[in-house]
């Protein structure tokens, strides 16, 4: 099996490079080897290299800075994914592509599931919404994957941020009205190729479409904060800093953030029998975030 992975240097593409390199044909490119919104770089490489599978682990996710960026954002996180689905489709190749909890507005209660509505707050969002419908439209054979609250070894992310922050300061202020589930990278590499495997070698699967991955519990930033200083100072990283909940008005950012990011992953249970992301186990290993 031939497998194309994009972004490989980010948080999940590293994941599923250190996953899949002993196991398929693999091409791992960042975007010094392949710029995914340059259409003709794109066509060649999938025409060269003809994966079974690519998967798009490449994205503009400076949420912030999206608001200014437009154009930037949607040319990564809309373009790209399109030109590589277009591309993929012209060899009879699948693409699985990962997108994200900010194509809803969070005004809902309870769990978001696949086929509810969106309602994008920011650029983000609304380019990574605008992706994933122009990937769907340029090859049939496509995966979809919304997470939400991204963590890992590799790269910047919540849990490397907390930790470095307790080492420097006696108390901090969390967010505690946004609520989502934590996923854990490597989780989201071994779905994504979980997937791949069951799809491979299919030339039709009613089971192509979106599905919804991400961690539990459901927690506010606040909580998640502290079980991170929990783990910490457990293992003598860091010393317990006082944490205050404050709400989202308090910490203004250029972009808004959903409020709720809980998303039910019951369709990817039933049709690959893959589970949540526990993240509060991938915290036991809490000292490899420290890097």
């Amino acid at each position: 099996m031939r497998v194309l992975v994009t972004g490989s240097r980010g948080q999940v593409g590293h994941c599923l490079v250190e996953q899949l390199q002993d196991n398929v044909e693999l091409l791992a490119v960042d975007r010094d080897e392949l710029d995914i919104t340059n259409r003709g770089a794109v066509l060649s490489i999938v025409n060269e290299f003809k994966p079974d599978f690519v998967i798009n682990a490449a994205a503009h996710t400076a949420v912030d800075k999206a608001e200014e960026q437009i154009d930037a954002s949607y040319a990564v996180n809309c373009d790209g994914p399109k030109y590589l689905a277009e591309a993929s489709k012209s060899i009879g190749g699948s693409i699985l592509h990962i997108s994200t909890d900010y194509v809803f507005a969070g005004n809902k209660q309870g769990e978001y599931f696949e086929n509810d509505d969106t309602g994008p707050l920011g650029i983000y969002g609304k380019s990574k919404l605008a992706g994933e419908q122009a990937l769907a439209d340029a090859n049939d054979k496509h995966v979809i994957l919304r997470t939400a609250w991204v963590f890992g070894e590799h790269g910047n992310n919540f849990v490397k941020t907390m930790l470095r922050l307790a080492k420097d300061r006696d108390a901090l202020s969390i967010v505690g009205d946004q609520f989502g589930g934590p996923t854990y990278a490597g989780d989201i590499a071994k779905a994504l190729i979980s997937i791949m495997r069951e799809l491979n070698g299919k030339e039709s699967d009613e089971r192509y479409g979106i599905y919804h991955f991400s961690g539990t519990p459901h927690v506010s930033w606040c909580e998640f904060a502290e079980v991170i200083f929990a783990e910490g100072v457990n293992k003598s990283l860091i010393k317990m800093p006082e944490v205050t909940s404050i709400t989202t008005d308090m910490y203004p950012t250029p972009a808004p953030r959903p409020a709720n990011s809980k998303m039910n992953c019951q369709k990817i249970k039933n049709a690959f029998n893959v589970e949540e992301s526990d993240w509060q186990l991938s915290l036991k290993r809490i000292e490899k975030y420290t890097s």
